[in-house]
């Protein structure tokens, strides 16, 4: 019910920050920038950010399920891959919108692996949010080759971060759960940072020496960590991976807008685009709100 959802807040501003995030890195990536590059800064962010919750917690580790955050931190990682790569070679308007299908994923996952039963209007948000997903594709222009190469790169950083919230979720707000937030969020994003350490062999020093790339890369892969601030702490706080989910969804309307936007603004694919394909990404995008509003009212 409504009055309960108050921590729901935390993805509504997720959903925002997360359009921001993928502009700036847009941009970034557009001035030849690979996904390792983003990724190596995006994560390196999280980890700095999610150190203070350290502070927020006491008592002694439970050594013994260390073996949690440092595998919920490979989901996050390669999520995170996923992501970059699809913005790399896709449109904002189409792959932010697309990555909704995380509430349909997370849904299921929630009743395989939570053991949750899930309310009727939460199977019917998680539908209408599938469908505007669909309705946004529908528009995806430009060659097929890099039109699948967006879906698949979306599908597999959907199915990633869908595992990745469901196990946070079950970890810390379970009955068997040992972790606080506090201990737990800290442990998984500095081994995200160490798994990162990979990525240096393709990390581009000539792209980070640019200005106007570096800047791009610090604000966007900053705005990315702070909302998985937002989206990880609500997920090991109040669990709810579901409806959490949905709200965050609506990360697709701002997708389109602000890309939209932007284009108008500063250039883009999307300033190219007609205003009827534009029109349909954002008839599917409002269908994902109706989904969210659903979600608050009868979830």
């Amino acid at each position: 019910m409504i009055q309960h959802s108050y921590h729901l807040i935390f993805p509504l501003l997720a959903s925002l920050l997360f359009a921001c995030g993928l502009l700036f890195l847009k941009r970034a990536t557009t001035a030849g920038t690979n996904p390792w590059t983003v990724s190596l800064i995006a994560n390196w962010w999280a980890a700095i950010l999610f150190s203070g919750f350290w502070l927020t917690a006491d008592g002694p580790l439970p050594i013994g399920a260390l073996w949690q955050p440092a595998l919920v931190g490979l989901f996050y990682i390669s999520g995170q891959i996923g992501t970059f790569s699809a913005i790399s070679h896709g449109d904002v308007s189409v792959a932010a919108p697309l990555f909704g299908i995380k509430v349909l994923l997370v849904a299921i996952l929630a009743t395989l692996l939570g053991g949750q039963v899930l309310p009727l209007a939460i199977w019917l948000a998680a539908a209408l949010a599938t469908l505007g997903i669909v309705l946004v594709q529908w528009t995806g222009t430009g060659k097929r080759r890099r039109v699948w190469y967006t879906i698949l790169s979306v599908l597999g950083a959907s199915v990633s971060f869908s595992v990745f919230d469901v196990l946070v979720q079950k970890f810390c707000t379970s009955e068997t759960a040992v972790w606080s937030s506090g201990r737990f969020l800290p442990l998984m994003f500095w081994c995200v940072a160490v798994y990162s350490l990979v990525f240096l062999g393709g990390f581009q020093r000539d792209k980070f020496a640019d200005p106007a790339v570096r800047r791009s890369l610090l604000i966007g892969g900053l705005l990315i960590a702070l909302q998985a601030v937002c989206i990880v702490f609500a997920l090991s706080v109040f669990g709810d991976a579901p409806r959490i989910n949905v709200v965050y969804s609506m990360r697709g309307i701002w997708g389109v807008l602000l890309a939209w936007g932007a284009a108008l603004i500063w250039g883009g694919s999307e300033a190219d685009q007609t205003r009827k394909t534009m029109g349909l990404r954002l008839g599917g995008a409002m269908l994902i709100t109706a989904s969210v509003v659903i979600a608050i009212l009868f979830g």
